[in-house]
């Protein structure tokens, strides 16, 4: 398609040049865009002008006919970015790069099939995970999105594709005409207040995940909380629990998958999914996957072959009888009870930098906890949480000086696991979630390596 030109004459300002930025601009340029970038850090700049592109602030005059916003730059709370300022005060709409990925895939006439997963928790698991479900079954299915890679740089797919996108709140504001043949609504809990306002405002950035859909199209809704629960939805329902039956819905019992066939997967033996959490992931990746053709054969085989994504409960490694497991995408306190559920007794590395709800939804865990080390901006709030309930604990500070800690604690008997689960989004310290993760499991094998 070397001559494909969807939006050929737009005038496109992108703002946010990072790793789902700058491939964007390259490839809205490609396909004929008139694209002008910012960034507010210089090397963000710089990148953009060693590509080729053009670099202005559009903040300053405002004369285009959309702006493409990255993900972590606020549009509204709790404050907008002067782009987003003037992008509003010109009429023009705000937008994420899924938004221009289905206006390419249907502009080159493909009738490739888009699903949608976001939730608070579990979304890039179920991504992942669905992906691999269809692929291990020889279709033609793409993972991206908020998970990564980054939307336009996907490829484009013919009538029988299928793009599996992770949907983050801060995407799902952005899009327009985009539709989700598949929609899933997970769980949610109390995450990105400071960008939504309150509960309610976040519920419904979520529930964008459901725009446009068509009676005909799918919508996947957990119910294992209320408020998902009770998201209104005009596609075909079908609910999907990790313990209660759902009638027409997907459902664990205990490790077991069932649909109104019977039962179809035992979870037991997937080594990539333990734990109640991914049993509610599991049952909305089946769920997606059968209605995307798959048999109930297909999908058992599929997840257990599932090998796991990083920074998710992945194990590491296991050093002297103890294992080492990155959890750090656990940035909120509901991703970590996942986690302390998922094992008997654990040394638990947690904080960085803290949210709104901080260790208190933890507190019927903690008597699996032997011992936390504390990192980050959170760790002397955490530290007084976990006084008051009698849990040893000590402060760190750093990554680098709590894992020898962790450690020693869990060689000396204390637990079998050391747990990274931070509960806290990871700023302060890291670039992200992945970095933190990454450097954890770079201390972890030195350590196995000199041991």
């Amino acid at each position: 398609m070397s001559h494909f030109a969807p939006f050929a004459g737009e005038r496109i300002a992108l703002v946010g040049l990072g790793k789902a930025g700058l491939p964007a601009a390259a490839r809205l340029a490609e396909w004929g865009a008139d694209v002008t970038c910012w960034d507010d850090k210089p090397a963000g700049r710089e990148a953009a002008l060693a590509a080729g592109l053009r670099v202005a602030d559009p903040a300053l005059a405002f004369d285009y006919d959309a702006l493409l916003l990255s993900p972590g730059i606020p549009h509204l709370l709790p404050r907008p970015h002067p782009a987003a300022a003037a992008a509003r005060a010109a009429g023009k709409p705000i937008l994420c790069d899924v938004e221009y990925l289905y206006r390419a895939v249907r502009a080159a006439g493909s009738a490739a099939r888009f699903v949608g997963i976001t939730g608070t928790n579990g979304k890039s698991t179920t991504t992942a995970l669905l992906a691999h479900l269809l692929v291990a079954a020889g279709r033609q299915a793409v993972a991206g999105g908020n998970l990564g890679p980054a939307a336009l740089a996907m490829p484009l797919l013919g009538d029988a594709g299928i793009y599996v996108l992770e949907m983050s709140s801060y995407s799902l504001e952005r899009l327009a005409t985009a539709r989700f043949d598949i929609a899933m609504l997970l769980n949610l809990s109390p995450d990105h207040i400071d960008r939504h306002g309150d509960m309610a405002g976040y519920a419904a950035a979520k529930a964008h995940i459901f725009d446009r859909q068509r009676p005909h199209d799918l919508a996947i809704l957990g119910q294992d909380d209320a408020l998902t629960a009770a998201t209104p939805v005009l596609a075909r329902l079908l609910p999907i629990s990790a313990h209660a039956p759902q009638p027409g819905g997907i459902w664990a019992a205990g490790a077991v998958l069932h649909d109104q066939a019977g039962p179809f997967a035992d979870l037991a033996t997937a080594r990539a999914l333990p734990g109640a959490h991914n049993a509610q992931n599991a049952a909305a990746a089946s769920a997606a996957a059968l209605a995307l053709g798959l048999t109930h054969a297909e999908v058992s085989h599929g997840l257990q072959s599932y090998p796991g994504l990083p920074h998710r409960q992945e194990l590491v490694a296991e050093i002297g009888g103890v294992r080492f497991v990155n959890d750090s995408k656990a940035t909120n306190a509901d991703s970590t009870l996942c986690a302390l559920a998922s094992y008997p007794r654990v040394v638990w590395i947690a904080g960085g930098q803290p949210k709104a709800d901080g260790i208190a939804p933890l507190t019927p865990w903690f008597p699996r906890i032997a011992r936390a080390v504390l990192i980050g901006e959170a760790a002397p709030a955490f530290a007084a949480v976990l006084a008051q309930a009698g849990v040893p604990h000590e402060i760190a500070g750093t990554l680098d000086t709590a894992l020898p800690a962790a450690a020693a604690a869990a060689f000396s008997g204390a637990a079998p696991v050391v747990l990274l689960s931070p509960a806290c989004a990871s700023w302060d310290q890291f670039t992200g979630f992945e970095q933190r993760g990454d450097r954890f499991r770079e201390l972890v094998l030195a350590m196995k390596e000199h041991a």
